[in-house]
């Protein structure tokens, strides 16, 4: 699939960045590990030069897995022994090194998954018991949210990537935000009343991606029996009814959102709502339990937003008042994609726990639904 790259691959570029952009350029006297990895792992970087196409890194059979190790273990090394005599302008280099690593984490499980998941076999890539399934939360509230004049964007306080700022001011109109995501269970409602020979619910360009690939259900759910299915890191279980729908794209999403009477929120309704809690928690990424999202947990107020599935907004990826990219090959880390692409907020199961923020901004285009990428609902008043 054109959009996934090989766990190698990953493990490759996120070498490649320290390399290139610490070691070699504010490193005196540092020697490439070998010259020609720089072509095989460059992404996207234009004023790296030339490089391997995206969509063939699948057949990038050499180096071998063990020779990529060794080389992570070089550079990690040399890191560690230049790291105190780095100048500030190269340590907050690292320091983006280590949040594109992150996401890079990320990548590599949903990339995994879609590869998986291509397999007739239906293979699990770990064998984890199914959680008891949950039982259904009840029908969604509404939560009003902030109006009038609200500041968004990163404060900065700690880490933040360029396309998160600068902070600046937006009008909010009445408006309010269901208080979880949209379940399994309702989605199905909408695959069931022909949410997707419909094409009354979706944008132009929607139904013609419908059309053209016969979508008819999210990326990974599967008829056996004639119930549904999904298939996820730990192979192919019964659908959950009452977890998040995942695995939809945009046009899914604003579908739904219009077949239920209501929309997508915007990025800043999102931000507003979510800055006064906590962006390490929820069901992220770490070590206390298999990677998937789960039902709402009980409660009142907004839950869920944080973790489980990036939500889409309706809001287009685009720069803040004031953006200016970083200089040098860096700058092309975010600011050259802000055309033709959605924003998504909060994190899912699979981001590591401590990567986000509210003022997080992931982006992709909306077709894209390989990521754990769900919806949440919003209202005017």
């Amino acid at each position: 699939m054109p959009d996934a790259s090989p766990a190698k691959w990953h493990l490759a570029h996120t070498t490649w960045f320290f390399e290139t952009f610490v070691l070699r350029d504010h490193v005196p006297g540092y020697a490439a590990y070998d010259d020609r990895f720089a072509f095989l792992f460059n992404s996207y970087y234009e004023a790296e030069g030339a490089r391997h196409p995206r969509d063939r890194r699948g057949m990038l059979t050499r180096p071998t897995l063990d020779e990529v190790m060794a080389w992570r273990a070089s550079v990690d090394a040399a890191i560690a022994a230049a790291l105190p005599m780095l100048s500030d302008a190269a340590r907050a280099l690292v320091e983006l090194g280590l949040h594109h690593e992150q996401q890079h984490q990320e990548l590599l499980q949903t990339d995994v998954l879609n590869l998986f998941a291509e397999n007739p076999l239906a293979p699990a890539i770990w064998d984890r018991p199914r959680d008891v399934p949950a039982p259904m939360p009840g029908p969604l509230r509404w939560i009003a949210g902030a109006e009038g004049i609200v500041e968004i964007g990163h404060d900065g306080a700690g880490f933040a990537f360029d396309c998160e700022g600068p902070r600046h001011r937006v009008l909010l109109h009445p408006h309010a935000l269901a208080d979880r995501p949209i379940t399994n269970a309702e989605y199905r409602a909408f695959v069931d009343d022909g949410g997707y020979a419909d094409p009354r619910h979706w944008l132009a360009d929607g139904w013609g991606w419908v059309k053209a690939n016969a979508i008819e259900a999210p990326l990974y759910w599967r008829r056996r029996d004639g119930a549904w299915c999904a298939f996820a890191l730990d192979g192919l279980h019964p659908l959950h009814p009452a977890a998040p729908v995942t695995h939809i794209s945009y046009y899914e999403a604003d579908a739904f959102a219009r077949w239920a009477g209501a929309r997508l929120p915007t990025e800043a309704e999102w931000e507003a709502a979510a800055a006064a809690l906590d962006p390490a928690g929820g069901n992220q990424c770490d070590a206390s339990g298999p990677v998937r999202p789960r039902a709402a947990p009980a409660g009142d107020g907004l839950r869920q937003m944080f973790g489980d599935v990036w939500e889409w907004t309706g809001s287009a990826y685009l720069s803040y008042p004031g953006f200016r990219p970083a200089e040098g090959a860096v700058g092309e880390y975010n600011g050259k994609f802000m055309s033709g692409q959605f924003v998504l907020r909060g994190g899912s199961c699979a981001t590591p726990r401590g990567h986000m923020r509210a003022s997080y901004r992931n982006f992709f285009y909306p077709h894209q639904r390989w990521q754990f990428t769900g919806v949440r609902l919003a209202k005017d008043l």
